[in-house]
């Protein structure tokens, strides 16, 4: 097949990071895979201090991809701007990545390629124009969604009729169980995110709750962008900046539990990586946690931005026994058995075949 990938801006979030795995797979088994994305758009100085002045300012590590060291073929416009029909070589396949993509998707011509609208989340954020976004979930385009949560979305929001699920994997050579005691002094970690839709304000408040219970509770963090708020700096967490596959999997394996307050997700793969790393999870019900998680069996679920029931679930998790405590690790490592990448990746390869079928 002639696959063509439209992306925003290449960066080293988790979308970027399941496209570039597609990606570079297809491309393995023979396929003719290209990248088109748009570069980054600077903000004004104007927008900056706004940012700094309602204290959203972040810390932002150097521009990175998961896409740096791939061997597929790239194509960087010269400007940030939408993806026209003679940008792009005539294809079997083209697919959109987010939803300003399949804005631009709409317009290409049919010898572009069959459409497709790979779906990673439900991107009604309050950041981008909902209106437009919520037309291209309204369009007739093939989908190709991460979890059952987002399916359900999709068809009962918005009457979507062609719907594939193929759920991510997750990299079991990095993210693997070993059997481990609960610690005497609690650990606590969840992800860093300057998008409101993670959660991140809820994660505070819920770590100052379970502190009420757990006055010692440790806390630890990773993420792209580091925080620099007064809300953040009064956690005292540890905070791993852009930190390497290896060092993610000490984080999880050094957590007793982990906190998943996201208020939308397609699907989360720092959810799944510490369940398959033997960390339960708190999270809300969205994405593959919905789907996946059993509360009080391998983690708890609690409703979008409930704080109260987060805390509480985490204290329930702390609460446990040692032996209890590592049943319910083994049951959340086991939970993720079969998601793996070799899994996910035959699975879009052959929706994608089926599909030109």
């Amino acid at each position: 097949m002639r696959i063509t990938f439209l992306c925003p801006t290449l960066n080293m979030g988790g979308g970027i990071k399941v496209i570039a795995i597609y990606a570079n797979y297809l491309a393995s088994k023979g396929h003719e895979v290209l990248v088109v994305s748009v570069p980054s758009q600077t903000p004004t100085l104007k927008t900056k201090i706004k940012s700094f002045i309602k204290g959203k300012y972040f810390y932002t590590a150097p521009k990175k991809s998961h896409f740096i060291n791939s061997a597929v073929k790239q194509l960087i416009l010269d400007r940030n701007r939408p993806i026209l029909s003679s940008d792009l070589p005539d294809a079997d396949i083209v697919i959109a990545t987010w939803w300003e993509t399949a804005e631009w998707l709409a317009t290409i011509d049919e010898s572009k390629g069959k459409k497709v609208y790979f779906i990673q989340g439900h991107e009604i954020f309050e950041y981008i124009p909902k209106l437009r976004a919520i037309a291209t979930y309204q369009s007739k385009m093939h989908r190709i969604v991460v979890s059952n949560w987002l399916k359900t979305i999709m068809q009962n929001e918005y009457a979507a009729e062609n719907v594939d699920v193929v759920y991510n994997g997750v990299d079991k050579q990095c993210f693997f169980f070993e059997k481990r005691d609960k610690q005497a002094c609690p650990v606590l970690g969840f992800l860093v995110s300057e998008s409101s839709v993670k959660g991140f304000d809820v994660a505070i408040k819920v770590v100052q709750k379970v502190r009420e219970t757990y006055p010692s509770l440790k806390v630890i963090t990773f993420g792209v962008t580091k925080l620099g708020s007064k809300e953040f700096t009064a956690l005292n967490a540890d905070f791993h900046l852009l930190p390497s596959q290896s060092i993610i999997k000490e984080v999880y394996t050094s957590c007793d539990v982990w906190l998943a307050p996201s208020r939308t997700e397609g699907f989360n793969l720092t959810a799944i990586e510490a369940m398959s790393c033997g960390t339960p999870v708190v999270s809300t019900k969205t994405g593959w946690p919905a789907d996946a998680i059993v509360s009080y069996e391998n983690g708890v679920l609690a409703e979008i931005d409930d704080v109260e029931a987060l805390a509480n679930g985490i204290n329930w998790l702390l609460g446990q026994n040692n032996q209890s405590w590592k049943q319910l690790s083994e049951n959340a490592a086991k939970t993720t058995d079969g998601y793996t990448w070799e899994r996910a990746s035959m699975q879009f390869e052959q929706t994608l075949l089926n599909y030109i079928d």
